[in-house]
């Protein structure tokens, strides 16, 4: 389907006739011979002395000229047909926590033993790639916490923000509250339906200004849905220190975390292995989709290209054509000399 998609533009159609009415006759700089009383003159033929316009048909390819120039500036394109366009709408921010502890390695991935953020980086980045539709955003918080990268569309950025990160970035400690606190001022403009907040950690709020309760209070009054997940593993999964009865998740504060997402409508998770995590990102896909409704979208293809195009050749051809006849006028001027 044609359109235009500022047809309001054809309002300046009438725009050289009234710079010819309006403007004073340009000086050609050319000698003329000038008479005083030009004024008398006039005033006894009766009229005023105007400037003698060219014929329509030397004004016509100038007309043409406007009106393709006009018709570039409308915008022309070409409409496809309407396509269903996966839309939620949902703002989903993760805070991911890159303290000290986090560099700790009892966690398994394909056989070998790994760091906690690293296997948080396997596996949150592809469920930011599946995240389609979704506005995603990224927190990192350790002593502060961060805006690593705000709510957008293009979710391989974010991910490429989430493999970057390094454990100490933001400090050694871990600030919960100011991490929640942080999403829910990103969080609290967008639509009350879509806020979503999943929160990473393997320890306790043991640094930032605010406590963990206290911004979970004022989460749930901001509508802020949050989802927490308390990654660690457990002693007799600890490697070597685990045989001995050492516990690698003695930190993690699960009360906490279950208070957090409990008090805002969410869920608490408990991640222990790479197993555990990946049916963790299965169950988050279930409880917060990626495609709530379809909307229709149209794919325009613009068609400015062609009246523009044509009235730059057409200029061109002018152009051409007073200068042929500018150098054809000397060669005859020239011929007639005695």
């Amino acid at each position: 389907m044609f359109e235009l998609a500022w047809p309001w533009v054809f309002l300046l159609l009438p725009l050289p006739w009234l710079l010819r009415r309006l403007l004073p006759p340009a000086d050609s700089g050319d000698a003329a011979l000038k008479i005083a009383f030009l004024a008398e003159l006039e005033t006894l033929a009766g009229r005023r002395a105007r400037a003698v316009l060219p014929g329509w048909r030397q004004q016509l390819p100038y007309l043409v000229v406007w009106l393709l120039l006009l018709f570039a500036a409308a915008r022309p394109e070409w409409l496809g047909e309407p396509l269903p366009v996966p839309s939620s709408g949902r703002d989903l921010l993760l805070a991911v926590d890159v303290s000290g502890s986090m560099d700790y390695p009892d966690m398994q991935w394909e056989g070998e033993e790994i760091t906690r953020l690293t296997l948080v980086k396997h596996l949150l980045g592809d469920f930011i790639s599946e995240r389609r539709g979704d506005r995603v955003g990224l927190i990192l918080f350790g002593s502060k916490a961060y805006l690593q990268a705000p709510l957008t569309f293009d979710r391989q950025t974010v991910r490429t923000w989430l493999e970057e990160a390094v454990v100490g970035i933001a400090g050694s400690e871990t600030a919960i509250g100011d991490a929640i606190g942080l999403a829910v001022k990103r969080l609290r403009e967008r639509p009350a339906e879509s806020r979503v907040l999943v929160l990473i950690t393997d320890g306790a709020n043991n640094g930032g200004e605010v406590e963990p309760l206290l911004a979970a209070r004022l989460a749930a009054e901001e509508n802020v849905k949050i989802h927490t997940i308390g990654i660690g593993a457990d002693a007799q999964a600890g490697g070597l220190l685990g045989q001995f009865g050492f516990n690698p998740s003695l930190d993690l504060d699960e009360t906490t975390l279950r208070a957090i997402a409990e008090q805002t409508g969410g869920q608490y998770f408990r991640a222990r292995s790479s197993e555990e995590l990946e049916a963790i990102n299965d169950t988050l896909d279930q409880l917060e989709p990626a495609a709530q409704k379809l909307t229709q979208a149209r794919l325009a293809e613009a068609l400015y290209v062609w009246p523009l195009s044509a009235a730059l050749l057409i200029s061109l051809l002018l152009v051409v054509a007073r200068l042929w006849h500018t150098q054809l006028q000397h060669v005859w001027n020239w011929k007639q000399r005695p």
